[in-house]
């Protein structure tokens, strides 16, 4: 038999896989997170015929004669480069932005993803369209999350409590706005408004009574007595009384409590904050004032911000582009509920394509380094949206031209190779 028959043969057979590979990204055009496959061939074992010859003295050298005895598969590679944005709107639907993988668990088999298109099973867990479990890391209590801990199901459940905190820290800003022309204490006041919660998670509404004792024109430095009490005028707890000197460029001074009179001190940077016995937690709520000046025009002083807040429920929930799955709560709170694990490999194209475009680590991708979305080489987040096939039909038609005129080619020359054993055997005739 001719050896230009055999060669022929595995030309067929590498087309073929060509052109199975082809239909496949074609399938797969319009598949979530799928990666284009390339088939590379390269050739077989040659046969030599004649060894070369290196030049001597006499005479000059020759090259070695060589037959090649067909082609087969080197590999068939894929591409990991981005694919597309899909806008779905969907809170569950996740797209990564650059290199990274969605860690996700089937059984006992830790897997890898690009298609973020995810759901919740009966106990509130986020899996994928095929129920792998989506890993990362699950809040503390307090909404912190350790990246550095061992990975976990994410879990979301909605409308899972979260008990009330007591008020510990009150904000205040703006300005106590002083009357130059207020020589009588007492004939300046103004009225500032807090909310607080209790351990019970109950509202209580505050009153920070300022009334100005004395204005120094000369210095700008002027002297109040403040006056913390509930709105509604109870006694309990009692209302508590503070003295209060504003100085330009300083922070503000207090003394007291239980004061009658604003005692001037230079004792500044030491007393940035007041504590109110009584409200929002046994130790009380410290109100920072810091961020509070004294000014004859500007806008009034008020509470900007307070840690405490009563009972809620989850309503909702939001994706960053770390990853951060931030939960939504009814009373307006908003926490950390867990965050997305990704993973990156020294060698992606090692991974084993498992089906459900999903991987597995192979022998040569090296191992998972897992990390949040946003550090080291890992890419970011967008929710709502989803990567679509990196497929391009255009090159992906041209391979299919490609294969079919390869496999035909090599068809031709095995009828070729036939007709001249059919001339080889009518010699006999």
């Amino acid at each position: 038999m001719l050896r230009s028959m055999f060669s022929a043969i595995s030309g067929l057979r590498a087309h073929q896989t060509k052109m199975d590979t082809v239909a496949n990204n074609i399938a797969n055009v319009n598949t979530v997170g799928f990666k284009t496959q390339n088939t590379v061939f390269e050739t077989t074992l040659t046969q030599v015929l004649r060894s070369g010859k290196g030049p001597d003295a006499t005479e000059g050298g020759t090259n070695p004669a060589q037959v090649g005895l067909g082609v087969k598969l080197a590999a068939i590679t894929t591409d990991f480069g981005q694919g597309k944005t899909q806008n779905t709107g969907r809170a569950l639907d996740f797209m990564i932005q650059g290199d990274g993988f969605f860690v996700t668990k089937s059984g006992g088999q830790q897997l890898f993803t690009r298609a973020g298109s995810f759901t919740f099973d009966g106990a509130g867990k986020l899996i994928t369209a095929d129920g792998n479990r989506v890993q990362g890391w699950m809040s503390d209590a307090d909404g912190t999350i350790d990246t550095g801990g061992t990975l976990e199901d994410l879990q979301v459940q909605y409308g899972a409590a979260l008990p009330p905190k007591a008020t510990t820290a009150v904000t205040m800003s703006r300005n106590v706005l002083i009357d130059a022309a207020a020589t009588t204490a007492g004939t300046n006041v103004k009225v500032a408004k807090a909310t607080v919660y209790n351990q019970a998670g109950v509202e209580q509404r505050l009153n920070l009574t300022w009334t100005q004792q004395s204005v120094d024109n000369s210095t700008g430095d002027s002297y109040w007595l403040l006056n913390v009490a509930n709105e509604d005028g109870s006694t309990t707890p009692a209302p508590v009384t503070y003295g209060a000197k504003f100085s330009a460029g300083k922070d503000p001074v207090f003394t007291g409590p239980g004061a009658t009179t604003a005692t001037p001190t230079d004792t500044y940077g030491t007393a940035h904050t007041i504590a109110v016995p009584g409200w929002g937690a046994p130790t009380g709520a410290t109100f920072d004032f810091t961020q509070v000046t004294a000014q004859a025009a500007g806008t009034a002083i008020a509470a900007v911000d307070q840690n405490g807040y009563t009972a809620g429920s989850l309503s909702s929930f939001s994706l960053s582009e770390d990853g951060t799955m931030t939960g939504v709560y009814t009373n307006n709170e908003r926490r950390a509920i867990g965050k997305l694990a990704m993973a990156t490999f020294d060698n992606p194209s090692g991974l084993i394509n498992m089906g459900n475009t999903s991987y597995a680590v192979g022998d040569n991708s090296g191992v998972a380094l897992i990390g949040a979305a946003g550090t080291g080489s890992l890419g970011t987040l967008s929710s709502g949206a989803l990567e679509m096939s990196n497929v391009d039909l255009s090159e992906e038609f041209t391979g299919l031209i490609i294969a079919q005129r390869g496999f035909q080619a090599n068809s031709r020359v095995i009828s070729a190779s036939d007709e001249l054993l059919q001339d080889l055997v009518n010699l006999k005739r």
